[in-house]
């Protein structure tokens, strides 16, 4: 017994070494868009700015005020409203009054074999007229310079497909907790600075600023290709990848936030219909992430707590990396440091998460998104 703990400590000490090097040295690679000189007027290609939006009447006013006030030449604003039963879809018509470069459509049913979210993004992207689209929220938050530094960007890196990751405002010490842990989990899991390696399978797509060429997005099949995919933002960077075009995952930090769920319970609630989504709806696969997340974020704490000798002492480097690397998220996030101490209850409320969502999703045969009911054979049919 004694042996098969020091090897077990050993491996994950040694699989917490190899991640902190790799987070560490990828970390330095990933491109930040305030180093990118905003664009000339000449060097503007037209964009066409696209979101969906269902009962969002509290968050949209911050957000239109930020559209309104981006500095870019060649701009379009396509939002549609999604069968919204609150104010949205006034909001949005008043603001289109005001506004010459904004456009509001308003999609009253939902066709069969689509979901509501990537249905809306479609029919805006059918009245979009832009070389490039850039997918973003409702509730997204944008600083004026933004465009035209992305555009400079994608222009110097040659990408074809530029997706940002914004600074998620976060609140509290649950809401900081779980959102720590899950960006870490994210930057691990996706290898986010491998993504632009066109030798890597990483592929990456943030739903709040998602930028890619019209060309690109008619031949990877645009949203009809993503009709029953609940995921769709990550799916669009598997797409792009996966049909040799050029995907760069880069920083935006304060030039594109959101205040994403408010709440630890509005977080575990806003990912019920992704997690095991994100699984490819496999029980298998959901189920073996909670053990490896457990056994590589939880395990080494309890190690420290429990283990003797070269156990705890592995234990103790494995903890060691794992709260240095959470802590350099945390910086980059603009939240304490300190928050590292809370790795191991992040991950303890992530995997209830993943449960969670599997549960609820085996339980109930399917999601429930946006006011509609989707059927578990269904989705599993739709997954790109």
């Amino acid at each position: 017994m004694h042996i098969f703990g020091l090897l077990l400590f050993s491996l994950i000490a040694a699989f917490w070494i190899l991640q902190g090097l790799r987070v560490a040295y990828g970390a330095t690679k990933i491109p930040r868009i305030r180093n990118f000189a905003a664009a000339q007027d000449s060097e503007c290609p037209s964009i066409s700015l696209i979101f969906a939006a269902r009962d969002e009447e509290e968050k949209l006013p911050g957000a239109l005020a930020t559209l309104a006030a981006l500095d870019y030449p060649h701009l379009e604003i396509i939002a549609v409203d999604d069968r919204s039963q609150d104010a949205t879809g006034r909001i949005l018509d008043e603001f289109a009054a005001g506004h010459s470069r904004f456009r509001a459509v308003h999609v009253s049913e939902l066709p069969a074999g689509w979901l509501g979210k990537p249905h809306a993004l479609q029919k805006a992207y059918e009245a979009s007229t832009g070389e490039w689209l850039l997918f973003t929220d409702a509730d997204v938050r944008f600083e004026t310079s933004v465009l035209r530094r992305a555009v400079a960007m994608a222009e110097k890196l040659r990408a074809d497909h530029l997706t940002l990751g914004a600074k998620v405002e976060m609140r509290g010490f649950w809401e900081k907790t779980v959102l720590t842990f899950f960006a870490l989990a994210f930057h691990v899991a996706n290898q986010l600075d491998q993504v632009g390696n066109v030798k890597s399978k990483a592929y990456a797509g943030i739903g709040a600023f998602q930028m890619l060429k019209r060309s690109v997005y008619e031949t990877i099949g645009t949203h009809q290709k993503l009709k029953m995919e609940v995921v769709d933002d990550m799916k669009v960077g598997k797409l792009v990848k996966q049909s040799g075009f050029r995907s760069v995952v880069a920083l935006a930090q304060e030039f594109v936030s959101v205040r994403w769920q408010a709440g630890v319970r509005n977080v575990i609630r806003g990912v019920t219909k992704n997690f095991f989504a994100a699984f490819g709806y496999s029980v298998t696969y959901a189920g073996a992430a909670v053990v490896m997340m457990l056994l590589m974020n939880v395990v080494p704490f309890i190690g420290v707590a429990a283990g003797h000798g070269w156990i705890r002492i592995l234990a103790g480097i494995a903890a060691g990396v794992a709260m240095t690397v959470h802590a350099g998220g945390d910086l980059a996030s603009g939240v304490s440091p300190l928050y590292a101490v809370t790795h191991p209850i992040g991950a303890i409320l992530f995997c209830y998460m993943i449960v969670r969502s599997t549960v609820v999703t085996l339980w109930s045969g399917g999601v429930t998104w946006r006011g509609t009911f989707y059927p578990l054979d269904e989705l599993k049919r739709g997954v790109v």
